[in-house]
């Protein structure tokens, strides 16, 4: 099998950070490629996480309509297949696309409508995450997390934070999962990229989360890597990301293969595949070349993202069957969990 070929499953993936030129050029054809790889595609190495996030409005300001929106889904997914994702879970802030008239409300509802449709079309399983920014106030943040109760039973499945980690505390968004938590509703959160162990920690005690973001920070922290390890917290990795905005300086010094090697379930992304100029492909490849990866570690790094997917048992258990019978014989063995 080639890397292509294998299933896969992608967890950590911003829907306005991975506009193919293709898309981007449909909704504003003046934009050449040059252009687009300079302003949409982010540098192999940036200053920090905040350098690389001044790239992500390039994207959202040309999804503010309906129309837009649909065509980035639809793009997103020819992406997906072309890379054989089996399941994945997109995430947005519903808020950044409300410029030129859009409710908050309404955004959800194309978004929903339309990974619902691509997902029926494509044999691509999906769900959808609602972001929360850090720069934003309480009032916004509470929003997008009554956004997720108000959109129930559709693809919209849960709540996460992004933004400038390293910019912003986490006080204003406590009421928003605190919301999350009371009405049920999954958890994960970025945390443990731009700041260290601290912030995971606050992260796990404030949010509750079963997932957090990047996360590979942790590893600093010894007593965290055991607490992520026997509570099950599974940490969504974005090794090219990461390389990107320094938290590893190459992906030789990335700790993902430590991480795994201490019990911790990690699974692999891209995060944006606009922002980070990577596949799900590209990224399994770099793995297998820095670290040897193959088969085996592939699985057990999709079964651990299956199992922690915010997916009803029925499709985690059906994914997680496929996989298993997708790679080869051996490897059925696995004591990743699904």
């Amino acid at each position: 099998m080639t890397l292509r070929s294998l299933p896969k499953v992608e967890l950590h993936l911003h829907l306005d950070c991975s506009l193919s030129y293709a898309a981007v050029s449909a909704l504003d054809a003046s934009v050449t490629e040059a252009e687009y790889r300079h302003r949409f595609v982010a540098p192999p190495k940036c200053t920090d996480l905040a350098d690389m996030l001044s790239r992500a409005p390039a994207g959202v300001g040309l999804m503010q309509n309906e129309a837009a929106l649909r065509l980035v889904v639809d793009d997103l997914f020819e992406q997906l297949g072309h890379d054989q994702v089996l399941y994945a879970e997109i995430r947005f802030a519903p808020l950044l696309h409300t410029e030129r008239g859009l409710s908050a409300n309404r955004v959800v509802e194309i978004v929903d409508e339309a990974v619902t449709a691509a997902s029926g079309e494509s044999g691509i399983e999906a769900r959808t995450i609602l972001c929360t920014l850090r720069h934003f106030s309480v009032a916004e943040s509470l929003r997008t997390a009554r956004l997720l109760s108000e959109h129930e039973g559709g693809s919209v499945v849960g709540l996460d934070i992004a933004g400038d980690e390293a910019g912003y505390p986490i006080d204003a968004h406590v009421p928003a999962f605190r919301h999350a938590i009371e009405h049920g509703i999954h958890r994960t959160a970025h945390a443990g990229e731009a700041r260290g162990p601290r912030s995971v920690w606050e992260t796990l005690e404030h949010f509750e989360p079963s997932r957090i973001g990047h996360g590979v920070r942790s590893i600093e922290d010894a007593s965290l890597v055991t607490h992520l390890s026997e509570e099950g917290v599974h940490l969504e990795v974005c090794p090219t990301s990461n390389v990107q905005t320094d938290i590893a300086g190459t992906l030789a010094e990335h700790p993902i293969g430590r991480l795994r090697e201490a019990g911790v379930a990690v699974g692999v992304n891209t995060d944006g595949r606009t922002l980070s100029d990577v596949d799900l492909t590209g990224e399994y490849g770099r793995l297998q070349q820095t670290f040897g990866w193959g088969p085996e570690e592939y699985l057990t790094a999709n079964l651990n993202a299956i199992g922690a997917a915010f997916a009803p048992a029925e499709v985690k258990e059906r994914v997680a069957e496929f996989l298993r019978s997708a790679y080869p014989v051996e490897l059925h063995s696995t004591t990743a969990t699904a």
